[in-house]
This record gives C-alpha cells, structure tokens and sequence, in this order.
C-alpha cells in the first residue's frame, strides 16, 4: 500500500496505533495538519501489529474521516484468517457507515490461494461509481472463469469446513510459535499476540540491528521480513515480521526459531 501511494504521487503520512488500533485523537491531528483525504487501515488484526481497532473507537475514526470530508479505506484482508479462540469478530467498518465514507475491500486469495485472484470491492454513493469507471477502464471485468470459480468455492459446503480448519490450524501455528520465541528468544519482545492472521510482530532490542539479523537469518537457512518497510516515517525502534503460513507445520516453525536463535547469537 505504502509503495502504491508513493507511486502515485502520494506522501503517506503515519497516524499511531496501539493495541486497540488506531489512535482517533491523532487520527484527527493528522488531517488538520496535512489536510489529507483518505485514511488507509485495517482495523481487524492490522498488519503488522494485528491489532483489533477498539468498539469505542470505530464511531470515532469514521466521524473524525466525515469531518475532514475524507474517505476511509478499509482493508479487511485477513477476515477469514481468524483463529480458532477469536470468538466473535466485530462486523467491518462500512457495516457502520451510512454516508458514503468508507471503502471496503476483501479478498478471497489468502483463504484459498496466492494465484486466485479475486477480490471484492464495496462502496456507496458517488464514490461507487468512479471506482467503477475506473475498473471498466484499467481492465473491463473480472474474467469469467475466475466469477464462476469463486461463487463455486464460496457456495460449496466446503467452503465452512474449510475455513474451520484454516481457523484451527492458525491457532495451533500462533502456539506453536510463540511457545518457541519464549523458549528460545525471550529477548525479542512480543508485546500482541493476535487472534487472527498469520505472522507476529516482535521488537527488537538495541544490539541487535534489524538488518544484520536479516542478513544472518538468510545465511542460518530462514526468511523473516525486516520492519523498516512497514512504516512511512522513522520506525521507534527495530522490528521483525515472523510468518507461521507458508511452512509444512509446527516442526517446522519450530526449526526456523531455533535458527534464528542462531542467527541471534551470530549478530550479538
């Protein structure tokens, strides 16, 4: 999102989030003092932090974007990545919106397959139809044999049974995880373990710089993303992004914290 922007012109501007999301006092900060017209977020299980956005701040952040005459860009990317103990999700911003403000966009591809590429795209009012303008431009319509594919999968009794075992596998990887990071890194701070998703988020301490560790972590024979990509201004400290969805299982989690401890060891 943050190299589309940029590509387009645009300048992010960094708005704080802490464990119940955004920050709406700041939120608003951030529109009086750029005069910005869309506020970008994911307020379930954010990405990278998974945090959930607060029930006393949902009303907050669509009134303060209404105010700004803005518009709200909800991601909702990971709503079928749930874990098993979420218990019930909050419904989407734009559940909540009766002006017009909030565009929401979900997608089928991390439930099923990275190569299924079929998304969904929800709007009211005028801003509907220049989305739709503009999809008809850049490429027409979704190609037929993907539609029927995805209203196949969806409306299959599978369909239910699969995202129960999404759900639980999730859950069992997240344990499997964090179990490991607390055995093997206890240095490396997990301050939000979330209940939906697929990676964790872990600060890291002064001695341990965020691209040395990279680099040493390839060579120790495991991939995890660097921080630094995911903030539009200065990042407060170091940061790692650890994914438990694209490996075999938990043996193999809990091999790749095992090396990173070992790429751990090498940096310090």
């Amino acid at each position: 999102m943050l190299a589309i922007a940029r590509a387009a012109g645009l300048r992010p501007v960094p708005v704080p989030v802490d464990a119940d999301g955004v920050r709406p006092e700041l939120l608003a900060d951030a529109f009086r003092a750029t005069g910005a017209r869309v506020f970008v977020c994911q307020p379930l299980f954010q990405n990278p932090t998974g945090a959930v956005l607060a029930p006393e701040r949902r009303g907050e952040v669509l009134r303060i974007a209404r105010e700004a005459g803005a518009f709200v860009v909800e991601d909702d990317f990971v709503r079928r990545l749930v874990h098993e103990d979420a218990g019930e999700l909050p419904r989407p911003l734009a559940a909540e919106d009766a002006d017009g403000v909030v565009v929401h966009v979900g997608s089928l591809t991390k439930a099923t397959s990275p190569s299924f590429r079929v998304c969904a795209l929800a709007a009211r009012g005028p801003v509907l139809e220049r989305l739709r303008a503009i999809q008809i431009v850049d490429t027409f319509f979704v190609p037929r044999p993907l539609q029927e594919a995805a209203l196949e999968l969806v409306g299959s009794p599978a369909w239910p049974r699969h995202l129960r075992a999404i759900s639980a596998d999730l859950r069992a990887r997240r344990d499997t995880m964090t179990s490991a990071l607390r055995l093997h890194l206890p240095e490396l701070a997990l301050p939000h373990i979330p209940s939906g998703g697929y990676h964790l988020w872990l600060r890291l301490p002064e001695a341990l710089p965020e691209p040395a560790l990279t680099s040493a972590a390839l060579r120790a024979g495991v991939a995890i993303t660097p921080g630094r990509p995911y903030f539009s201004a200065e990042p407060p400290a170091g940061h790692i992004r650890l994914s438990f969805a694209a490996v075999a299982g938990a043996g193999e989690i809990a091999e790749g914290v095992r090396r990173l401890r070992t790429a751990c060891d090498e940096v310090l």
